[in-house]
């Protein structure tokens, strides 16, 4: 389970025992809105949505929403079997000035990533720290 998602379930357990003290009256909405750190309007918006949706109506939205960046999956296969077929061995830099001269729209950084998720060019390890201070002066 990813942190998010770890934190998506806490707030969500922290709302339930919230707004049931809310519900029986020990809480007025400014103090549930302080246990939870958030503001009083907040609160109100989580009641709505806990109350026409349950608790999935509590989750961060976000979270599940594809980036419109993302590239799809066809883009990403043709993108590969491009590589595999023709440019096998060449380094990214080489292969995507290849790519744009084909007709490619997509960043440097879109298609190294995409060619090392799929296993066909190798992650380099990091380089090491540029200057290191010396001992004793």
């Amino acid at each position: 389970m990813r942190r998010t998602e770890i934190l998506q379930e806490i707030r969500r357990m922290r709302f339930g025992e919230v707004y049931g003290g809310w519900q029986e009256g020990k809480l007025s909405q400014e103090e549930a809105a302080r246990l939870l750190r958030v503001c009083s309007r907040t609160f109100r918006r989580q009641i709505c949505r806990y109350e026409e949706d349950g608790l999935e109506g509590l989750n961060d939205k976000r979270l599940t929403q594809a980036s419109h960046r993302r590239g799809l999956v066809d883009e990403v296969m043709k993108l590969g079997e491009r590589y595999r077929r023709s440019y096998r061995g060449w380094n990214v830099k080489h292969f995507y000035s290849w790519y744009i001269r084909d007709g490619g729209n997509r960043s440097y950084s879109w298609v190294k990533n995409s060619l090392q998720q799929q296993g066909l060019v190798p992650k380099l390890k990091k380089k090491g720290v540029h200057r290191r201070r010396r001992g004793g002066i």
